[in-house]
């Protein structure tokens, strides 16, 4: 076996409850000293979209997070956390919004640790990286268990876009559209920031059109740990009923010899997945292309889209939907907003965006006739 990782149950987010469950995850994986040096300074980096509370899914539940850092705080390290939201969030006052409204705030404060903004970057080649990467010894991911509309999961890998400093997460998404493009940058991201170890909070999962409040909260009850992200996301593909080869990121990973993506080579310590009967996961809508044959793909890419569109009685013009398009082709207007479709790369970001659940996913009219 090339690749050991740990699933556990965890079937509340009561604070003795998660605290067991993480710490079993770890120990598992023979101890928190098999990835963290003690005495070290470590970054421990949730996934945070938007101020959201954790009843949504959206967010990295706090008690995940405090348990990391009471783990962490026992062999004397100096924890810091910190995370890039969503690119409107560029403003020192929405970013301490996220951190109110998520929990991580009080977390910080409980623990006694420091709670940091990633606007001091350094460049790496293509992209710029949170410069607290630099300062410190070690990284810790902490992702939810999501679906995503274009990168169909949000796991191990794709958490560490949030690394990724300020509005340049919009350049990467316009200069990098296509999705196996993109899938390539996030791989890139990973190869640069290489975490020590991987917890994904999957106790509240979400399906549907996630990642954003356009996905459906599932209660899941169970906690994904290690250091290999690839094997984490090849195993939570497995248990959302998606072949790990249909995660882009995954396989791009796998074939760049980052981690394990054969499912056969990964041993799995803690629940046999096979037994827990997980019925599969709702998958975005705009994913349904994934499925058909790569020579179907080819033939009716350009027939077969999905875009963007306005739920006009529940948009609340907040704006957040213009400030972060990539292309800027969505006006705000009276009775809501405007899409540019000539301009438009149905990135999504719009609706990862939106907190209001505002905008929807149209579909082409061949979609539709075939059932996509």
């Amino acid at each position: 076996m090339s690749a050991q990782i740990s699933v556990i149950k965890c079937n509340s987010y009561e604070p003795a409850v998660v605290e067991q469950a993480v710490r079993s995850t770890i120990n598992l994986l023979g101890g928190i000293t098999c990835f963290v040096k003690p005495g070290s300074r470590v970054l421990v980096k949730p996934n945070l979209l938007m101020s959201k509370g954790p009843e949504y899914a959206i967010t990295t539940h706090p008690q995940v997070v405090r348990s990391v850092i009471r783990i962490l705080k026992e062999i004397n390290c100096q924890v810091i956390i910190g995370d890039g939201p969503s690119a409107w969030d560029q403003y020192i006052e929405n970013v301490d919004k996220v951190y109110e409204v998520t929990g991580i705030k009080q977390v910080a404060y409980d623990e006694g640790v420091q709670l940091v903004n990633f606007f001091k970057r350094r460049m790496h080649d293509k992209f710029p990286l949170t410069s607290w990467l630099d300062e410190c010894d070690y990284l810790i991911n902490l992702p939810k268990f999501k679906t995503h509309e274009i990168t169909l999961i949000t796991g191990a890998i794709k958490n560490l876009f949030g690394l990724v400093s300020g509005t340049y997460k919009v350049e990467l998404h316009k200069n990098y559209s296509q999705n196996t493009e993109f899938a390539k940058i996030l791989v890139d991201i990973y190869q640069e920031s290489k975490p020590a170890l991987t917890i994904i909070d999957g106790v509240l999962a979400m399906e549907g059109d996630g990642p954003g409040t356009s996905g459906k909260p599932r209660q899941l009850n169970l906690l994904l740990g290690g250091s290999d992200c690839v094997a984490l996301d090849t195993i939570m593909a497995k248990i959302m009923g998606i072949k790990h080869q249909e995660v882009l990121s995954t396989k791009e990973a796998a074939q760049r010899g980052l981690g394990e993506g054969q499912f056969s080579r990964i041993k799995i310590k803690g629940e046999d997945i096979d037994k827990l009967n997980v019925r599969p996961f709702i998958l975005p809508q705009a994913s349904k292309i994934n499925n058909l044959p790569d020579v179907l793909k080819i033939l009716l890419k350009l027939l077969i889209k999905y875009y963007p569109y306005s739920l006009r009685l529940k948009c609340t013009h907040c704006g957040h939907c213009v400030n972060i398009c990539p292309k800027k082709c969505i006006m705000l207007k009276k009775k809501g907003i405007a899409f540019n479709y000539k301009q438009c790369i149905a990135c999504f970001c719009c609706q990862e965006a939106c907190p209001a659940v505002a905008i929807g996913v149209k579909k082409s009219l061949l979609a539709k006739l075939i059932g996509l």
